[in-house]
């Protein structure tokens, strides 16, 4: 039964969208060149056809380029979609217009996917029974006096997470796997963990369907969800009860939640490219409302996107509409989503101009960087994108963080072995002053990591050699062939109980290296628990057991967990690891001892100019009053070394940690820590141990 028909007034270009005032919807979105635009109002997502159809008058509800129309009395939670007619100019104008195309809003805050097809998308023509659909969101929400956190980025320890997967399992025994909801119910083990800010692999909006055709064959869909329609809305996938439009509400209650935790939240955006793919791609939102504008196109044939990203298509990032909307949504997710940060996918990929020239100082960018909205918000960089543009150390901005490919690479070879690196590991430990101190920036800017979502997990990554992606569908030429992995002698699984012990101490100096190093540590989720991909390092497609985590490894590896946990808690007790400035050498006020020196097998030889050393060590002064000092030593090498230990009047050399001996050995809280007196200590091939000192 239809709706009755609802009385129209002219409605405002601003804001663009759809906005529930006044016992009315103003609904507003932008075309340059469409000649007629009809909104089609539905009573539920999946309807055949709407109850009212609106056409819009060119003298009465358009205003530049902006069509708009209020809507007197419709209520919130109707769903509504738009059809636009203009110029089918592809080759001329890079223009997409199809008269019976169902589009969603690019500024929707909510959508439902249940019965898209993108196959039908990608042809001409009618698809009313297979297209996505938009909805007014009721707006109102009690937040309980919640506010975006304001945790220092010296003392942020980010945990990068899959949804989906994070719950999924059936082990995770949560109420609504693979949603928002299934994630509050593991705060407490986030908690308990020690981290301080989640990073959420994409939950924009995205296309599950957007995968190649012999991965679709396989039954895999886009799991990862680099892939994003509509960049205002939470994913429905993530959802309880999408079909009812509470997608704001649902993550508005996992961030309120977060943060009544003490954790903030960080986005993994993904503006770089959309889902709407290539010249052969579906017709969604951007392309038939505005393709010449959102997207880079070849000068002289603009039916060829130019494609930066390896995804088909790059956003015009640096278009004035375009770099509005981007900074708009960003304001937006902050403003009424209370999200803490955002780590941007292929960024420099936004650093290029309308040409696809790479700007020095792209408008885009510095937007970001210079908006009063978002100036408490942390920016993460992946400084890099698919058509060769790598800008670690030189991204441009100065709030900007980067994920350093620099840091990931040394320490990765270090550890499984490679000599003669100890001079530029001292410099990622330190960090990378190298990259940013020269431009004014600060050790906060470096993200340290070994593994993201994008690779090996950290067992895989002492477990294979070579990857292993054939359940992808595209013949194990996907994912990165460049791992810098090491499988300690057998390639994946084994019963050698000496291999397995092997993997496990190469897990655990990695952890102690990474939460040891200056600058923002990032672990990815599932490493603290032995997770594998089976060599899998590509899971983009594989939302099964093979990218979930499995929550039985919480008891089976409840060793490595409890080691991660007190590292953490090491790293939390001590400021001098947390530091907000680069590291001078000085000495430390009223002390005597320099913040760092660094020392090899004996104290203050380094091993700077031997070209084999596959050791180093080093002493890190406290900076507060009751801070005890560091002593770490590193030894990658395949023999037993003995160190010698610095001499600090008043004050005796605990064990700390070892990540040679079993657990519960291995890491020790101060209290239970026993001193060693002697002037050396014999640490094991392949290990990290470090000291902590005080007067106990």
């Amino acid at each position: 039964m239809h709706k009755k028909e609802y009385q129209l007034r002219p409605g405002n270009p601003y804001p663009s969208g759809s906005r529930a005032k006044n016992k009315g919807v103003n609904f507003s979105i932008f075309s340059r060149y469409a000649t007629h635009v009809e909104l089609l109002l539905f009573e539920t997502s999946d309807c055949d056809e709407p109850f009212q159809t609106i056409v819009l008058q060119e003298d009465v509800n358009r205003t530049f380029f902006s069509w708009h129309v209020y809507v007197t009395g419709l209520p919130a939670g109707t769903w509504y979609a738009w059809r636009m007619d203009g110029p089918n100019q592809v080759r001329e104008a890079g223009l997409h217009f199809d008269k019976n195309k169902q589009l969603i809003d690019p500024w929707v805050r909510a959508v439902s996917h249940k019965r898209w097809s993108r196959k039908a998308a990608c042809m001409p023509g009618d698809n009313r029974l297979t297209a996505m659909r938009c909805v007014v969101v009721d707006d109102r929400y009690d937040w309980e006096g919640d506010v975006p956190l304001r945790i220092r980025s010296e003392k942020a320890i980010v945990y990068e997470l899959h949804v989906g997967g994070f719950t999924r399992h059936p082990s995770s025994k949560v109420a609504n796997p693979g949603t928002f909801a299934g994630l509050i119910e593991k705060i407490p083990y986030l908690q308990a963990l020690g981290i301080t800010h989640v990073e959420l692999l994409p939950v924009m909006a995205f296309d599950e369907q957007d995968v190649p055709r012999h991965t679709a064959d396989l039954g895999l869909k886009n799991y990862w969800g680099y892939s994003t329609h509509s960049f205002f809305s939470p994913h429905p996938g993530y959802c309880v009860t999408p079909e009812q439009g509470t997608h704001v509400h649902e993550f508005r209650d996992l961030v309120k939640a977060l943060h009544q935790a003490g954790m903030g939240v960080i986005m993994d955006v993904v503006f770089n490219h959309t889902a709407e793919a290539g010249a052969d791609g579906p017709i969604i939102n951007f392309r038939g409302i505005g393709d010449d504008i959102f997207y880079h196109h070849d000068h002289f044939d603009k039916s060829i996107l130019h494609d930066y990203t390896g995804c088909g298509n790059t956003v015009n990032a640096n278009h004035p509409l375009v770099a509005n909307f981007i900074i708009s949504c960003l304001e937006y997710w902050v403003r009424e989503m209370h999200v803490d940060g955002f780590r941007f996918d292929l960024a420099s990929a936004l650093a290029r101009g309308e040409g696809g020239e790479v700007l020095q100082d792209p408008p885009l960018l510095w937007g970001i960087e210079l908006s009063e909205q978002l100036a408490k918000t942390k920016l993460i960089a992946e400084a890099w994108d698919a058509a060769g543009l790598y800008q670690v150390g030189s991204f441009p901005g100065y709030r900007w963080a980067e994920w350093n490919g620099r840091y990931r690479d040394v320490i990765r070879r270090f550890v499984r072995g490679d000599k003669g690196l100890v001079n530029e590991l001292a410099t990622r430990l330190c960090g990378s002053n190298d990259l940013y101190e020269h431009k004014g920036r600060l050790p906060i800017n470096s993200i340290n990591f070994v593994t993201c979502h994008d690779g090996f997990t950290l067992y895989d990554l002492f477990s294979y050699n070579e990857k292993h992606n054939s359940a992808n569908g595209e013949y194990n030429q996907d994912g990165c062939n460049n791992n810098l992995s090491f499988n300690c002698g057998i390639e994946g699984d084994t019963d050698d109980s000496g291999i397995l012990a092997l993997r496990r101490q190469q897990v655990k100096n990695v952890f102690a290296m990474l939460l040891l190093s200056q600058g923002v540590p990032m672990l990815l989720a599932g490493d603290e628990l032995l997770n594998s991909q089976h060599g899998n390092n590509n899971c983009y497609c594989q939302d099964n057991e093979l990218s979930w985590i499995d929550w039985s490894m919480t008891e089976q590896n409840a060793d490595m967990l409890r080691f991660v946990q007190l590292m953490i808690a090491l790293r939390k007790r001590h400021p001098a690891i947390m530091r907000r400035r680069f590291l001078t050498g000085k000495p430390v006020n009223g002390r005597g001892i320099a913040e760092i020196q660094w020392h090899g097998t004996e104290i203050d030889k380094p091993l700077w100019d031997d070209h084999e050393a596959k050791v180093l060590a080093f002493t890190l002064a406290g900076i507060e009053a009751d801070e005890p000092d560091l002593h770490v030593a590193m030894n990658m090498s395949d023999q037993q070394l003995r160190i010698e230990l610095p001499v600090i009047a008043g004050r005796t050399w605990h064990l700390a940690l070892d990540t040679s001996l079993h657990s519960p050995q291995d890491i020790v809280l101060p209290k239970h820590q026993k001193s060693v007196r002697e002037a050396f200590y014999s640490v094991n091939n392949r290990a990290v141990v470090v000291f902590e000192n005080g007067e106990r």
